[in-house]
C-alpha cells in the first residue's frame, strides 16, 4: 500500500546557512533534519512526504524547504508560509512554484486576524493559478470565513490542516461540527493528523477515533489524507512516528478502499500526480 506523509516539518542543522528565528521552538537534538526524516520514512515503508514549512522556528524563511525540495523531488514536495500582508508575496509563490517546484503554500490569516483578507485573497488566487494547494491553518474562529473563501474559490484544491486543531476536551464537540460542516466544500479536503496531538492519552488515543471516523465519513477516503506531525520527539511526545502511523496503519476500523485513499491515494493525486511509486 502507498503511503504518503503529508505533514512533516524539517529543520537543518546548519543554522549558518539557514539560520532561525529569535527563540526559536527546538526539536530534540539531532532531530527534525531532512536526513533524520529520510531515515525514518524508509523504517516505516512511507514513499514521500510532504514538508510543511515551520514557522516556529524559520516564519516566512523558506529557504530550507525550497532547498530540500529541489534537491529530492522524487519524495519531496515542498509547501511553504508567506506573509499574507506583504503585496510581494504572490510573486514569491509564484517564483518558488515556478523555478523550484514547491507544490503548497500554507496559508494563515492576516495580521489583523482576518483570514477573508485582500492579501490572503490574493495568494488564494496565485495558488488557483498556479495549480498548486492550499493548507489552511485556522482554528474553529476562522472558519465562517473560511467557508466563504472556498465557496469563492471553488477550483482551488485546498487541505484543512490539523482540522480546526481538534482535541479532546469541552471544546471537542463543537470545533467537530464546524469540520463537518466544511465537508460540503468538495474542493476542501481534511488532513488528519489531530489524533495524537488532540488526544488526551498515548497510544492508541482511542478517544479520538470515533471523531476521526465522522470526519472520514463526511468527507470521504478520497478527501482525507494522513500526515505525521514529524518531528514527533517535538510535536507528539507520547506518540511515536510508528505509532501515529500504526493508528491509522490498523487500529482505526477503516474501510480497505478509504484506508488505502487516506495513507497515500488522495496524496499522490493533491502533491505527486504523474510520479509513479513503487509499493
Amino acid at each position: 500500500m502507498l503511503v504518503i506523509d503529508t505533514h512533516a516539518h524539517i529543520y537543518s542543522p546548519d543554522e549558518k546557512k539557514y539560520p532561525p528565528v529569535a527563540n526559536p521552538l527546538r526539536p530534540p537534538a539531532g532531530k527534525g533534519s531532512l536526513e533524520h526524516l529520510k531515515e525514518i520514512t524508509a523504517a516505516n515503508q512511507v514513499r514521500a512526504v510532504c514538508a510543511i514549512q515551520v514557522s516556529t522556528f524559520y516564519r516566512f524563511d523558506n529557504r530550507y524547504i525550497r532547498d530540500s525540495a529541489v534537491a529530492n523531488p522524487d519524495w519531496v514536495a515542498g509547501v511553504c508560509t508567506l506573509d499574507p500582508d506583504d503585496a510581494d508575496s504572490p510573486a514569491l509563490l509564484r517564483q518558488l512554484a515556478t523555478k523550484y517546484g514547491i507544490k503548497g503554500m500554507r496559508s494563515i490569516p492576516a495580521k489583523n486576524g482576518k483570514l477573508d483578507h485582500a492579501g490572503v485573497r490574493a495568494l488564494w488566487k496565485t495558488a488557483a493559478d498556479l495549480g498548486i494547494v492550499i493548507n489552511v491553518l485556522i482554528n474553529r474562529d476562522k472558519a465562517p470565513e473560511a467557508d466563504k473563501m472556498l465557496a469563492d474559490f471553488p477550483t482551488l484544491r485546498v487541505v484543512l490542516d490539523h482540522c480546526l486543531n481538534l482535541k479532546a476536551g469541552p471544546e471537542m464537540e463543537p470545533v467537530l461540527k464546524a469540520v463537518l460542516r466544511l465537508s460540503k466544500h468538495r474542493n476542501l479536503h481534511a488532513k488528519l493528523t489531530f489524533i495524537p496531538t488532540g488526544s488526551a492519552t498515548g497510544y492508541p488515543c482511542a478517544d479520538m477515533h470515533a471523531p476521526c471516523l465522522q470526519i472520514v465519513d463526511a468527507y470521504g477516503g478520497e478527501r482525507c489524507i494522513w500526515g505525521s506531525d514529524f518531528p514527533n520527539e517535538l510535536w507528539t511526545p507520547r506518540v511515536s512516528y510508528a505509532e501515529h502511523l500504526r493508528i491509522m496503519r490498523h487500529d482505526l476500523p477503516l474501510k480497505p478502499a478509504a484506508r488505502a485513499a487516506i495513507l497515500g491515494e488522495t496524496a499522490h493525486k493533491l502533491w505527486f500526480a504523474g510520479k509513479r511509486f513503487a509499493v
